[in-house]
């Protein structure tokens, strides 16, 4: 559509998680720091919480992309909203050890000779488990069973939560207290500072193959900072939208105006304002 305009080999903007746009901000830089820290230091339970669209995914991706294989061994649980049985059946499936048992009978037992050999290889396992506030008490029981497999020296494996704030809350339940207390390295992503935002976005267009310099002004960053509160999710949203609009305006900059006018009709009452809203509204709770 607009990518032709502007000279864009891709689209800048998009809400999936494409590795080529990787952009780590000062606050995800560290988040990724505590959860490797973790792994490394074999804490066992390491717990990932923030907002929704502030980027938990990405860190998350990033974090088992720079685990080297030789090194660990790892598995990525994104659909959370499953029985205890069902948890523990998915972990084995991904770690490649499911039970040839009647209905997954052994599971547990089979999972524990694959993380024996795994730790006898010197290799560290992973497990993440994202959007783990939609875990039930049973289910948060199940992973705390996982957590026990161990030696007399180490955890056999490193166990990820990754959720929105509610996760908190569900830790803090008074039956789910053992499990709390084992989660020795927590985390929290914050949404990104103005610097920041200006940076992710500069990043972004230049990824996608951009040579206009200044595409988006100062005033148009700002506008549309305080517009996301640094919510990586919202300002691709917002910035998509205002790049439709300076093209339909054969406008090779995004001025303040148009940053203006693109958030004025998001949070208007009129149809295409409703129209716009609706899609952050969707791509913002659609994704993880």
């Amino acid at each position: 559509m607009y990518c032709q305009f502007f000279g864009f080999n891709e689209k800048p903007f998009t809400i999936t998680p494409n590795p080529n746009f990787l952009y780590l901000s000062g606050i995800h830089r560290e988040a990724f720091a505590h959860l490797l820290y973790g792994i490394d230091s074999h804490a066992g339970f390491i717990a990932l919480t923030g907002e929704v669209g502030t980027g938990k995914t990405t860190v998350l991706r990033t974090l088992l992309s720079q685990l080297n294989t030789e090194k660990y061994r790892s598995a990525l649980i994104f659909n959370p909203c499953v029985s205890a049985e069902q948890l523990l059946a998915n972990i084995c499936r991904e770690f490649g050890c499911e039970s040839s048992g009647p209905h997954g009978f052994g599971n547990l037992d089979d999972l524990n000779r694959y993380l024996l050999e795994q730790n006898a290889a010197g290799r560290t396992v992973v497990l993440v488990i994202d959007e783990a506030q939609n875990l039930t008490p049973d289910v948060m029981e199940q992973v705390r069973l996982i957590s026990n497999l161990e030696t007399e020296q180490d955890k056999l494996i490193q166990i990820i939560l990754a959720g929105q704030p509610e996760l908190n809350d569900v830790l803090n339940r008074h039956d789910l207290r053992q499990l709390s207390q084992r989660i020795t390295v927590r985390c929290r992503l914050t949404p990104m500072k103005l610097n920041d935002t200006q940076d992710y976005i500069s990043h972004r267009l230049k990824v996608s193959g951009s040579r206009i310099p200044g595409l988006f002004t100062r005033g148009a960053v700002k506008k549309i900072y305080r517009f996301s509160r640094g919510i990586p999710r919202l300002i691709n949203v917002v910035c998509d939208q205002a790049l439709v609009l300076a093209w339909t305006r054969e406008s090779l900059t995004v001025t303040s105006s148009i940053a203006t006018q693109v958030i004025a009709e998001a949070q208007a009452g009129s149809s295409e304002g409703r129209r716009i809203l609706g899609r952050i509204l969707y791509w913002l709770f659609a994704g993880k």
